[in-house]
């Protein structure tokens, strides 16, 4: 972003990128407010850009009535009372320092320019005592505190004004439009064109690869063999579509590969037995989820997908993923050769190349045992609907996630079955909406 604001800086007259940035702070402080006429601001207004564009905004706001008050950032009160919107434009992307905030009731809506003011950019980490924001405005990009660190909890709603800023990426935030690719077929397939094999389920844990082969079922698998630990169809009613398959290896015809979810102690073992043939894609999660095996039999070519939560993630490494969970879950992709799908209240996968997609569409609802499997079952779905497993771990986990907000503020793992066809369904008749706006995110269990 920084390389981008100078590039960006020296190609356009500087006022008009200040004023083009003013102006959309001062559009989205509309939006906040509904009616400018008569409504309260504050401005808290610092010494640099982000200061400027506070300012614009101000004067834009009281041109169409509000009763505006720009505060410098060093003469600012402890407490700004009797304001409908705070415009919090003290320190933004640059902010290297402890930096307290000016107190606010709860009933003042606080829009945060570009960050929190008193957050670092790069880490997520807290200078100081920054306002929560009811909604934060990003600039040019989104920076690495919006998504992880304790800055993460302070940005309200997220909203973008890319400002034709940043013109080349690698990393980026899944969302909605990124959903009109995932559908995909020809006239001429047939189901084995996008059929997956799921090494899943036990006798103790039946429910586990019932709900992996749903979930499959919902993104789009056209043919699915499972092979468990025992007869779980005698436990659970498996899905009608699902070939309980007799033999214990892999088939050839398979797109993509699920295993892990509910094969309980010994399951590295028995993989090992029975995946005998792999040459695909993998998607490897809960009981398959152990290093030697990953270091032993991945091709270290991207094919494989690995989903942890936090617990699983320490048992790989050895350590809890620390502050900075973009570097952490980039150097796991790095050492195993894997793509790499961190879960949590913001999931961040990683190519063993580096790049990274983000997905913060998920809400507490997803807080419920099993919808980790259902997650497993649909990226394996859309691995085998001929998606790159990267981009499919990522189309996946946003999908999953926005099936989950349908639910808050709880769900149980197959009412996101539901939800999942019902947004699948609803792509295919070229809606691209799937709901509204998350709040705080959850792990899937």
């Amino acid at each position: 972003m920084r390389a981008a604001d100078a590039a960006a800086g020296a190609a356009l007259a500087p006022d008009r990128l200040v004023h083009l940035a003013g102006t959309a702070v001062a559009l989205e402080a509309q939006r906040l407010l509904g009616s400018c006429y008569g409504r309260r601001v504050a401005a808290l207004a610092g010494p640099g850009l982000n200061g400027t564009d506070g300012r614009i905004a101000a004067a834009w706001l009281a041109a169409r009535g509000a009763r505006v008050d720009v505060i410098e950032w060093d003469h600012a009160p402890e407490e700004l009372v009797g304001y409908d919107l705070v415009i919090d434009a003290a320190f933004g992307l640059g902010c290297s320092r402890p930096y307290h905030a000016p107190t606010t009731s709860p009933a003042t809506k606080v829009l945060a320019v570009d960050l929190p003011s008193g957050v670092d950019a790069d880490t997520g980490a807290v200078l100081g005592s920054p306002i929560r924001a009811t909604t934060t405005l990003a600039l040019g990009a989104y920076k690495p505190a919006h998504f992880i660190g304790p800055a993460s909890n302070l940005t309200g709603e997220l909203r973008l004004a890319a400002l034709g800023i940043v013109t080349t990426y690698e990393n980026g935030l899944v969302d909605d439009d990124d959903l009109v690719t995932f559908l995909r077929g020809e006239p001429d397939d047939h189901k084995w064109t996008h059929a997956l094999q799921a090494f899943v389920g036990s006798t103790l844990m039946p429910g586990a690869a019932e709900l992996v082969l749903r979930g499959a079922l919902a993104g789009g698998a056209s043919m699915i063999r499972l092979v468990s630990r025992g007869d779980v169809a005698a436990s659970v009613e498996l899905p009608p579509e699902v070939v309980h398959a007799s033999e214990s290896a892999v088939d050839p015809r398979s797109r993509c590969v699920v295993a892990g979810p509910g094969l309980g102690a010994g399951a590295v073992d028995w993989l090992r037995e029975v995946m005998t043939g792999l040459s695909g894609p993998l998607v490897l999660d809960a009981d398959g989820l152990d290093r030697a095996f990953i270091d032993e039999r991945s091709p270290r070519d991207g094919s494989w997908v690995i989903t942890p939560h936090d617990g699983e993630f320490a048992r790989l490494v050895g350590h809890a993923p620390g502050a900075n969970r973009f570097e952490e879950v980039r150097a796991l992709a790095r050492a195993t050769g894997c793509v790499v799908l961190l879960k949590g209240p913001v999931t961040i996968i990683a190519r063993p190349t580096g790049e990274l997609r983000v997905v913060n569409s998920g809400t507490a609802s997803l807080a419920t045992a099993g919808t980790g499997d259902v997650l497993a079952g649909l990226i394996g779905a859309t691995v085998a609907r001929g998606h790159d497993p990267f981009d499919a771990a990522a189309l996946g986990a946003h999908l999953h996630g926005r099936a989950g907000a349908r639910l808050a503020p709880y769900a149980h793992a197959s009412q996101v079955v539901a939800q999942i066809s019902a947004i699948i369904a609803a792509l295919g008749r070229g809606e691209v909406s799937t709901g509204s706006a998350p709040a705080r995110r959850a792990t899937p269990r």
